[in-house]
């Protein structure tokens, strides 16, 4: 399939931005961005409404006293329902991080924090974004911003869905895998605090009037890793325990948290069914368990129309000259909660990186144009494909 003559303009303007993309990504990398960050989320969402306005573009902002505000913004002809395109602003990393290891290029690779997970993304979606408000009988796009996905978006949840229910397609901009494969299938993933009350008393003198929440919390965390179940791709893992008061007490509390990680729904509640029956037993007679969710996502379960989303981009990057595959993934997105109303969703279509939520986090910069010109072209081409 050979590019028409009506797309190529929007092509051809993407083809010529790399520098403007490189000036855009460095700002939006130097920005700290940790979720819990609102000022700084904040402030990545300023230089992108800077970036819209300067481009023709209205953003609409939704505001939140907590995180990062969400920002959403639409071009083109609104006679059918919006291409959504998705990106979150928030990183995993530390205010001050930025300072210690700013962006910098060597050779063909961007690095800094956030670089690919998922402020390239956010560059892509804002030139592609533009690209379509300069062209003739453009379809409908939206892009939306938010700022709290490295938490399970607490705030951006429930205005992911309200978009995704309003749109036709979506594609969520989370970095491309090496060799540039998109991801068509995620995990859903489950994250609680459980908290262990026990009774304190004095370890050499009087031991056998403790009741020890650490050793509860040693027999409850063995039952929970014993439910991972690989072949159906169930995982535990008690990741962060502490618990204690000094050396010669017996532990009168303890703490721990939990990351499940599950391919359907059906099996999340099953998961969280025997989750919820070893949080409830008393391994160690006298103590007492309270769990919490700190944070839930839904899987991308993969479907027959994400699958033709799927393929309608593949031709889109083939007739660019460039290959395409599609991979499952562990990792959660927010592109599950999009795909869990129902609308067709692929995620994975940002430049590629690797690395995230490491000091090693890289991008690599030959594919930000590329991958532009293809989700372009994929818009485009909706209308007659999908």
């Amino acid at each position: 399939m050979t590019v028409m003559n009506g797309e190529r303009p929007v092509l051809d303007w993407l083809a010529q931005q790399r520098g403007a993309m490189l000036a855009l990504l460095e700002a939006l990398v130097n920005t700290d961005s940790n979720s819990y960050d609102k000022p700084g989320v904040d402030a990545v969402g300023a230089h992108i409404c800077d970036f819209l306005s300067q481009a023709g573009i209205t953003p609409d902002v939704t505001p939140d006293e907590r995180f990062g505000d969400a920002i959403g913004a639409t071009v083109g002809d609104g006679s059918n329902r919006a291409v959504l395109l998705m990106g979150h602003r928030d990183t995993v990393f530390p205010t001050g991080e930025v300072a210690r290891r700013p962006f910098r290029v060597e050779g063909p690779r961007a690095y800094g924090p956030g670089v690919a997970d998922m402020k390239a993304g956010l560059v892509m979606n804002c030139f592609v974004l533009a690209a379509m408000k300069q062209s003739a009988g453009a379809p409908a796009v939206t892009a939306l911003f938010t700022g709290d996905e490295e938490i399970g978006s607490p705030f951006s949840r429930a205005i992911i869905e309200k978009y995704a229910r309003a749109a036709r397609v979506v594609f969520n901009a989370e970095p491309g895998r090496p060799g540039g494969a998109v991801v068509t299938g995620r995990k859903g993933g489950v994250f609680m605090r459980f908290h262990i009350t026990g009774r304190a008393a004095h370890s050499g003198a009087n031991i056998e009037q403790g009741i020890s929440a650490i050793g509860e919390l040693a027999h409850k965390t063995l039952a929970l890793h014993a439910l991972t179940d690989i072949p159906k791709g169930i995982t535990l893992n008690v990741g962060i325990v502490s618990g204690g008061q000094t050396v010669n007490t017996v532990a009168p509390s303890a703490y721990g948290e939990v990351d499940l990680r599950f391919i359907t729904p059906a099996d999340r509640d099953a998961m969280m069914a025997k989750v919820e029956a070893i949080m409830a037993k008393s391994y160690v007679p006298g103590t007492h368990t309270k769990l919490e969710i700190s944070g839930e996502f839904l899987p991308l379960v993969e479907t027959d129309a994400g699958k033709q989303l799927y393929q309608h981009y593949a031709a889109c990057t083939r007739a660019l000259g460039h290959e395409v595959s599609a991979v499952f993934t562990g990792g959660c997105a927010d592109s599950g909660f999009a795909a869990a109303t129902g609308v067709p969703t692929i995620c994975g279509v940002g430049p590629v990186g690797g690395r995230a939520h490491s000091p090693e986090e890289f991008m690599e910069i030959e594919t930000m144009v590329p991958r532009a010109q293809a989700l372009a072209l994929a818009i485009m081409r909706l209308a007659r494909s999908v």
